[in-house]
């Protein structure tokens, strides 16, 4: 296991799955080593940057021939504690959390969906692939009781605050928040939002009325 400080900045961390994503990428060319310049043209980063936040886990690259590229994809993986399954439990059957329980992608990376739950009695019982959805209310002994420690809800608002702190008292310390509201959980307790519309939102900054009218577009909301 790779030492690493308990100071490192949150968006350092967030940065290394993209780190990793590139590396997988260009390990599949069969490219054996990799520069700091040409990591940060396959993630739009700079070469700096990638040196400064690597530098915080140790030397990786040797001057002047860059990072042995599987080498560095390993301790990257290692970094995050991905070299071992997770299992996650999945709040919300409606059809974002339908969407995420059939998504593969999870799986492939080492995050296995263990069990779906919800409070409505009409998807309680619904086989999503493999899984039936179970009644919220048993949600907290399950987790408690399998040792989950890795959460995604995918529930309206209004329920999200409830459903996390009963995750955080049942144990789990990592929760994906697809929900679009803004959720409190103890310190030890992570949390990733994941809204679309404030992602959209943030992109339409940098457009301009103009290029809407140009395509006939209105771009008033009254």
């Amino acid at each position: 296991m790779l030492d690493a400080p308990n100071n490192i900045p949150d968006v350092v961390i967030k940065r290394l799955p993209i780190y990793s994503r590139a590396l997988v990428q260009i390990l599949a060319t069969r490219q054996r080593t990799v520069s700091s310049n040409e990591l940060a043209m396959a993630t739009g980063s700079t070469a700096a940057q990638i040196r400064r936040d690597l530098s915080y886990f140790g030397g990786f690259g040797k001057q002047g021939k860059g990072y042995d590229v599987e080498r560095l994809l390993a301790a990257i993986r290692e970094i995050l504690n991905l070299n071992e399954q997770w299992p996650v439990v999945l709040i919300g059957a409606g059809s974002l959390g339908q969407a995420v329980a059939r998504y593969g992608g999870f799986a492939e990376q080492g995050f296995v969906v263990r069990r779906v739950f919800d409070h409505n009695v009409d998807r309680i019982g619904m086989r999503i692939n493999d899984l039936v959805v179970q009644d919220v209310r048993e949600m907290a002994e399950l987790v408690r009781q399998e040792g989950i420690l890795v959460a995604i809800l995918a529930v309206p608002a209004g329920a999200a605050q409830k459903v996390a702190d009963d995750l955080a008292k049942a144990g789990v310390k990592a929760i994906l928040n697809y929900a679009p509201s803004t959720i409190q959980v103890p310190d030890d307790v992570r949390v990733h939002d994941i809204d679309p519309v404030a992602a959209l939102q943030s992109l339409t900054y940098y457009l301009t009325p103009s290029e809407a009218q140009a395509r006939g577009v209105s771009h008033r909301v009254s």
